[in-house]
């Protein structure tokens, strides 16, 4: 009697791999025996993690701001699955763009959005006949999980083009999910608070050195040394892994997993508080006066 063919591990696709949450996702899920696609941006990182990760992971190149470049992706998966279905698809991909919004230049606003939000909606259409619009595939439809975050719920100052982008995913993710019902594709949103990332790293210093000269001075300096000291002291990000495989596992996943370090503190009563009360205590605690400052000539992208 021959033995039952071996069965075929879930595939997924991750974008933004090469660091930090889509990283240790990706790391977590090939140990556990999912078939991972993930996006990288440059060939040295898809060599890196091909090295690192093993046959269970399949490096995709692609920048999610480059829809072309998406596209060619979302064939190579097409190709890889035949006529079977993809079990999930996780928009990781992000960027943060600090800074004042009084002061903050436009095209990295526009930065900002093109990369956290346009691009999710560029991947999802994308990759969405693989999860479930293609009548030919066989399979159960597919699950897509956004990595949002809290500051998709709460705003705080100096990353406001960073929580325009999370609270438009928030938008976004709710209106998909209930237009997917059709297709019974299910979304669902990640919302981090403080994680170990080197996003952190990255943003460290240049909230301060690109806007010097500004009446914001000192309070970027208390936020940029807030920010910094609760971001490297947050959960690490396999915390977040082990949570998207839980949801993968699911059957009835919640719309939604705040995961914050200081749950009641951080998140529970910033959002049940009066919000001329948070606006006070966040003033207060950044070092931001009612007022006080002089008025300032507004730069000009000639004068920056």
């Amino acid at each position: 009697m021959s033995s039952p063919a071996p069965k075929s591990k879930p595939s997924i696709v991750i974008t933004g791999v090469s660091t930090g949450i889509g990283y240790a996702a990706a790391k977590w899920l090939t140990r556990r025996g999912y078939q991972v696609f993930g996006s990288v941006r440059s060939e040295a990182d898809a060599m890196r993690l091909g090295k690192e990760l093993g046959e269970s992971y399949s490096p995709l190149v692609f920048d999610v701001t480059d829809p072309a470049a998406v596209e060619a992706g979302a064939r190579v998966v097409s190709d890889r699955l035949g006529n079977s279905r993809l079990f999930a698809l996780i928009n990781n991909a992000g960027i943060e763009v600090p800074g004042p919004l009084a002061y903050l230049p436009v095209d990295r606003f526009r930065l900002q959005l093109e990369v956290n939000l346009v691009g999710v909606l560029s991947v999802t259409q994308a990759f969405l006949p693989l999860l479930g619009l293609d009548p030919n595939r066989k399979g159960p439809p597919g699950r897509i999980i956004n990595i949002s975050s809290v500051s998709g719920r709460l705003a705080v100052p100096f990353v406001g083009a960073y929580c325009a982008s999370k609270f438009g995913l928030e938008g976004l993710s709710d209106s998909l999910r209930r237009e997917l019902k059709l297709f019974g594709i299910d979304v669902v949103l990640v919302e981090p608070g403080a994680v170990v990332t080197p996003m952190w790293d990255k943003a460290e210093g240049k909230v301060v050195a690109d806007f010097p000269g500004t009446p914001y001075d000192k309070s970027l300096r208390n936020f940029a040394e807030i920010a910094m000291k609760e971001g490297r002291s947050g959960f690490p990000a396999e915390k977040v892994a082990e949570l998207i495989e839980r949801i993968l596992k699911a059957k009835r996943p919640k719309a939604r997993y705040p995961i914050v370090p200081k749950h009641f503190m951080e998140y529970t009563i910033p959002r049940i508080m009066p919000t001329r009360m948070l606006d006070y205590f966040i003033g207060k605690y950044l070092g931001i006066g009612n007022g006080q400052a002089q008025p300032q000539p507004r730069r000009t992208a000639r004068n920056r």
